[in-house]
């Protein structure tokens, strides 16, 4: 099936021929994807597929084997995560990185707070709070209190917080792993808000999902993996759930059982 790509300016990410090997396993094997700002890109994929290892190459995590990684046009392979974090690409995992026992502020803030001495060691707490509270409305996250311990938190402001993080440290790309995996109708409906939030503050997004309804009801492009090859490209308005369910599955000849 031909590939349908969008046209549109130049990416803000390019992978060329990524291949990756973990021993006799073809992890992913000559991958090419384009990211274009603004964009929300949907990676999907049978287990297996190569999702995971693409993103970990995305964030740095893992080196490609062979192919080219471009940000802006800039050749970027072989950036450690701090550095790639730097450009501007960060990754929330489904463990969300954050720290239970400490409150919201603290968590946006951990290991980069702001300080109101010269030696660094009073943090500006005014500071965290005001900064804090600008992106929380900015992004429309409804949490009880600034000063209310993570672990307090439902599943979807959790998931909301570690996104915000991003937005507050200038994240142009923000790649989302399963973000929600284990949430209720309501909760995933909040954060799925949140994600084309994203995109109206001009950030471009790559979610990694098993649920293809809320693909459909984010995406502008969807990708498909299938046993570490691209398989396809599909610009969601131009493409139906059976046709992705087919690219996933390998058969040509597939139908959805509605029962």
């Amino acid at each position: 099936m031909q590939v349908q790509e969008i046209e549109t300016s130049t990416p803000i990410l390019e992978l060329r021929k990524i291949c990756k090997n973990f021993g006799g396993v073809h992890a992913l094997d000559d991958v090419n994807l384009k990211i274009y700002p603004n964009e929300i890109l949907a990676l999907v994929g049978d287990n297996g597929a190569g999702k995971s290892t693409l993103v970990k190459i995305i964030s740095g995590l893992y080196l490609p084997d062979s192919g080219e990684i471009y940000f802006n046009n800039k050749i970027i392979k072989g950036k450690n995560p701090l550095q790639i974090r730097g450009l501007g690409i960060e990754t929330v995992y489904q463990d969300l990185a954050l720290v239970d026992t400490r409150d919201v502020g603290q968590n946006f803030f951990m290991g980069r707070e702001p300080t109101i001495d010269r030696w660094g060691i009073w943090v500006d707490q005014k500071k965290v709070k005001d900064i804090t509270k600008e992106t929380i409305e900015k992004l429309g996250i409804t949490i009880p209190s600034l000063k209310t311990d993570v672990r307090n938190l439902s599943g979807g402001q959790r998931q909301a917080i570690a996104v915000a993080k991003t937005i507050l440290w200038g994240a142009k790309i923000v790649i989302m792993d399963e973000p929600t995996a284990a949430l209720g109708i309501t909760e995933s409906k909040k954060v799925l808000n949140l994600v084309k939030r994203l995109k109206e503050h001009n950030v471009a997004v790559i979610i990694i999902s098993h649920n293809l309804m809320h693909i459909y009801d984010v995406a502008d492009r969807i990708v498909v993996l299938r046993g570490g090859k691209k398989v396809g490209s599909r610009i969601k308005n131009k493409s139906k759930p059976d046709e992705i369910v087919k690219l996933i599955m390998g058969v040509e000849k597939f139908e959805i059982n509605k029962s």
